[in-house]
């Protein structure tokens, strides 16, 4: 009897802000939230490192990325695809 190991990856979906490193895109991923009192909406963003292992990805493109195990100290992301 296998046991299937079904964990689920989260996927994000960004803007690349930086492609100065060697296989590595910084991805900016923005987020809108409700402020509880004032009702009013806000942008709140995240800046995650992913691993780009042809260096494909420049500035600008929106991109997707996935959850992955560690790849560097602070890489634990990869591209998935450009859409």
């Amino acid at each position: 009897m296998d046991k299937e190991n079904k964990t689920i990856k989260r996927k994000l979906k960004g803007e690349v802000v930086s492609d100065k490193m060697e296989k590595t895109v910084v991805i900016r991923v923005d987020q809108f939230k409700l402020h509880p009192t004032y009702q009013k909406r806000y942008r709140v963003s995240k800046k995650y490192k992913a691993h780009d292992p042809k260096n494909q990805y420049k500035i600008g493109d929106v991109i997707e990325i996935v959850e992955s195990k560690p790849i560097s100290k602070d890489k634990r992301w990869k591209v998935v695809y450009k859409k």
